[in-house]
């Protein structure tokens, strides 16, 4: 597997935009299964069922996000909530992950070239 130096991730609990400023390829997005509705139906049978269900449902939308960090050297994960910290406490319980720089900076809900520019900037600052 041939492996990219830099990558960028600006994420929410919901949403995660990968963004590698040396492909070619459209920037990817991975998106949490576990929405308001899902929320609502496990809400209905009970509210540990709700948490449970929310916590399968992460620990799934992070090991995706997972799998594409392996690809990289080095990984900035920045956004505006705690789930960028999440994930890396996710991360570092997994030894795959121990060769791989990772970095975390907080930000706003910035558009798509805001996104860009942030991941643009931090690695050329590194």
């Amino acid at each position: 597997m041939k492996t990219n130096s830099n990558l960028g991730i600006w994420m929410d609990h919901s949403v995660a935009n990968l963004i590698d400023i040396n492909s070619k390829h459209k920037d990817q997005s991975i998106v949490s299964q576990f929405t308001s509705e899902t929320k609502v139906n496990a809400l209905n049978r009970s509210e540990s069922l709700m948490h449970n269900k929310r916590q399968q449902m992460q620990e799934k939308y992070y090991d995706r996000i997972g799998a594409q960090i392996l690809k990289y050297k080095h990984v900035l994960l920045f956004g505006p909530t705690n789930a960028k910290v999440e994930l890396h406490n996710h991360l570092n319980k997994d030894s795959h992950f121990k060769n791989i720089e990772i970095n975390m900076e907080s930000s706003e809900n910035i558009t798509d070239n805001e996104q860009l520019a942030f991941v643009k900037n931090h690695f050329e600052n590194v």
